[in-house]
């Protein structure tokens, strides 16, 4: 298992990164000890989670603080489907601590649509204190483009993500509503392999959590 919290984090300072966002799919309970290791290593570590929507749609969820994610954490956990894991399947599903101890082991599969729809995404997260958007809209499949064909604009959105960058211009004519949108572009790393080096950036006034999602709610 390469990804553990020590490794994410030492790979992102070694690669240039300053600040970096903790998303697995549909929990945040492997962000408390990701956070801790970047405290150590001087790398700001925004919990967060990739939610799975309702329509099979990815948008990415962050949050100020570790409460706050952990919060999240339990509101999805009581409104996603519960399909008992096949770790020889899927692998396993492991939550470390900050010395990549293994703590325990989620039960049930993280990848199944849970019960909260893209339509009211943003609202909801809003409510426990964060910024969600889309993800990877770009892509083929498990992005808003792909299953409802646009970003609707009541839903609230104030940023996107793109997996390529190089296509924004060819998006924006066919989409208007993304010239209203922040646009970012994240590694949405699943191996260690994926992890860019620092390439984009945000003019933030401070390097933390708040300032982040401050600016991506702007």
């Amino acid at each position: 298992m390469d990804m553990t919290p020590n490794n994410l984090v030492n790979m992102a300072k070694l690669l240039g990164l300053d600040v970096i966002a903790l998303t697995d799919h549909n929990t945040s309970l492997n962000c408390e000890a990701a956070m801790a290791v970047g405290r150590e290593t001087g790398l700001v570590v925004i919990p967060g989670m990739e939610l799975t929507t309702s329509e099979d749609i990815h948008a990415v969820c962050l949050f100020p603080t570790l409460e706050k994610a952990l919060a999240w954490n339990g509101y999805v956990d009581n409104h996603r489907i519960k399909i008992r894991n096949r770790a020889d399947i899927y692998g396993r599903q492991v939550i470390m601590n900050e010395s990549d101890e293994e703590m325990g082991e989620l039960e049930h599969l993280l990848l199944p649509a849970t019960e909260i729809s893209i339509m009211n995404a943003y609202r909801k997260v809003k409510e426990f204190g964060g910024i969600c958007y889309p993800a990877h809209i770009d892509r083929d499949s498990l992005s808003i483009l792909s299953v409802l064909g646009e970003i609707d604009e009541s839903c609230g959105f104030k940023t996107a993500e793109l997996a390529d960058k190089s296509k924004l211009e060819a998006l924006r004519t066919q989409h208007p509503i993304l010239n209203t949108l922040h646009i970012v572009t994240n590694s949405d790393a699943h191996y260690l392999e994926n992890m860019r080096e620092a390439a984009n950036y945000l003019e933030l006034d401070s390097l933390s959590p708040e300032s982040v999602i401050e600016f991506l709610d702007s």
